[in-house]
């Protein structure tokens, strides 16, 4: 009798090990484990449009894609390697990285090792910027997040104060620039320890991420392999969970993928946010009006990169997409007409 109730428990213990689901948002939702292993489906038994399969990866191979990934319900869809590409290369996230950066500030409050609330002078010290000291202590965590802290970051380096320029006083603008980088020395500070250290402690050993990070400029980056990037999407997809256990607080992470400010309403927290009455654009004054990528769901949450590095979050269809490689087109922006071409095709596949 021993011995079958042994063997049971074994096989339960290896049944539970293979089984990385769990119930949130009252649903059943997959996640891999932290190996090589990760179930897939088909478009097929999705019920999406097969049809659909061969326009849209030939559009991709056309654009310079180095890899795309879609997820639904946790699981691989679809995953396409190009030009050499493979599972196993690495490639840069360029600012997409920026979402990273917006996880890991939602956790070190959390941990109270920052307060976004406060200025960014009581974690580095008066003079991180050229600004005068009265400008330099208004600007909070939050500014750098939201994108409102009235600094020109410029061109060049980021590792002296004179890069930081005043232009206006913290919350009266929008402006897309590289200040976000600030707040990886600001928990590094805070918390005591390397920033790539706390990112893995955090974020990239418990979700099972394979990648690193190097500064260009003066500025944190990082790369990856692709499903490493999926893998933040689908953390992203469940609202900051993942299999079970709370990483980043829910309600910050709503705060991440909603709304930040009132100047630019489709940008959050270093996330860019779908479906909003109107939308800024890096270096472009002009307010457009409607979505960023009106084919797309109104509710997705984007992670945008240099070079079209894209991460997708689409709740309402409980999938995200990514894409990797060289640029699409000539755009230097992160913005061009590729995500409204690509999102065209997607929706002839999620039909």
């Amino acid at each position: 009798m021993r011995r079958l109730t042994l063997l049971f428990t074994a096989v339960m213990l290896i049944s539970c090990s293979e089984d990385d689901s769990t119930i949130i948002n009252d649903e059943k939702a997959y996640f891999p484990g932290n190996g090589d292993a990760w179930q897939q489906t088909s478009v097929r038994d999705m019920g999406w449009n097969e049809k659909a399969i061969a326009p849209l990866l030939d559009f991709l191979e056309t654009q310079n894609t180095k890899s795309f990934m879609v997820i639904a319900d946790g699981k691989i869809v679809m995953e396409n390697y190009f030009r050499g590409h493979t599972r196993n290369s690495v490639w840069q996230w360029a600012n997409a990285d920026k979402t990273l950066t917006a996880a890991v500030a939602g956790i070190a409050q959390q941990e109270g090792y920052i307060n976004l609330d406060n200025s960014i002078t009581d974690y580095l010290g008066q003079g991180w910027t050229s600004a005068p000291a009265d400008k330099e202590t208004a600007i909070t965590c939050r500014h750098l997040l939201s994108m409102t802290s009235g600094l020109d970051a410029g061109e060049g380096m980021l590792d002296t104060p004179q890069s930081l320029r005043y232009n206006n006083d913290a919350g009266t603008t929008w402006a897309y620039t590289d200040t976000d980088c600030l707040l990886t020395d600001v928990i590094a500070t805070a918390t005591g320890k390397r920033w790539e250290d706390y990112f893995s402690e955090k974020i990239g050993r418990q979700i099972g991420m394979n990648g690193s990070w190097y500064k260009v400029n003066g500025q944190r980056m990082y790369k990856s392999d692709t499903r490493s990037m999926a893998r933040f999407g689908l953390l992203a997809l469940n609202n900051g969970n993942w299999n079970g256990t709370q990483i980043i607080d829910r309600n910050y992470f709503t705060e991440c993928t909603s709304s930040s400010q009132d100047i630019n309403k489709s940008f959050g927290y270093l996330w860019w946010v779908n479906g909003q009455e109107s939308h800024l654009l890096p270096k472009n004054d002009h307010l457009f009006p409607g979505s960023i990528v009106l084919s797309a769901p109104d509710d997705m949450y984007m992670g945008y990169g240099n070079m079209h590095q894209r991460i997708y979050v689409v709740p309402s269809l409980n999938i995200v997409v990514v894409r990797m490689g060289e640029a699409a087109d000539e755009s230097t922006t992160p913005f061009s007409g590729f995500d409204e071409q690509l999102w065209v095709r997607l929706n002839s596949l999620i039909q």
